[in-house]
């Protein structure tokens, strides 16, 4: 899951960054209301959370930018400004959500993942199962034929991507884009080391994590 976040008070900003990579989601950060605007049109991202007050675009004017051009990226605003008029406004311009300053980031977490649920329209697993491969995505724990596994947050998302993708065929750019938070540079080999790490843990004995020479990486059970 790939979240852009437009926010132009560093504090905050890295308070809410930081707490969704910890979480496990790929996260864009923009300074400003332009600059916003341009990566929310044209990278596909399952949620922006968006300041009120932002420099050069206001945040409002940037959502109702996105709903013109039919971008329909689920928005969570985030404002100081708490008053029932201002909260009616932010839903009216186009927003999905409204949280108000000052924020617990376990709150700010929920709602993320309840605007990634309503906008697939479907209720999001909170257990993924492969084989004998098992993911809880409320508690965080991994098991493998019982087994508990113990992973880091980036070996974690890995793992989710690849379960969610299961028997299908992912590329080295598709896990840069979806885990990692630049475009694919083809002499890098952060998948190929953490591609590496997570097999020394989940794998062992029984491969489930497989090698497509030249295409990119599949989970699949025996």
């Amino acid at each position: 899951m790939r979240i852009l976040v437009v926010e132009d008070d560093k504090k905050i900003a890295s308070f809410v960054v930081n707490g969704l990579k910890q979480s496990g989601y790929a996260v864009d950060h923009a300074e400003d209301g332009e600059d916003g605007l341009i990566r929310a049109q044209t990278t596909q991202y399952d949620v922006a959370i968006v300041d009120v007050m932002l420099p050069k675009l206001e945040g409002l004017s940037l959502i109702r930018q996105l709903r013109a051009g039919h971008i329909q990226t689920p928005v969570l605003i985030l404002s100081a400004r708490s008053s029932v008029d201002d909260r009616v406004r932010g839903l009216r311009e186009g927003g999905d959500d409204y949280l108000t300053k000052p924020f617990a980031f376990s709150e700010l977490l929920a709602r993320v993942q309840a605007l990634i649920r309503r906008s697939t329209h479907s209720p999001e697993p909170t257990r993924l199962h492969v084989g004998d491969l098992a993911m809880d995505l409320l508690t965080r724990e991994v098991r493998r034929d019982g087994e508990s596994i113990e992973l880091q947050p980036r070996e974690f998302a890995l793992l989710e991507y690849l379960m969610r993708n299961a028997n299908r065929v992912v590329t080295k750019t598709m896990i840069l884009e979806r885990i990692f938070d630049y475009s694919f540079d083809p002499q890098t080999n952060v998948v190929d080391v953490l591609i590496h790490r997570l097999r020394r843990k989940v794998d062992k004995e029984r491969a489930i994590i497989h090698t497509i020479r030249g295409v990119g990486y599949v989970l699949r059970p025996d």
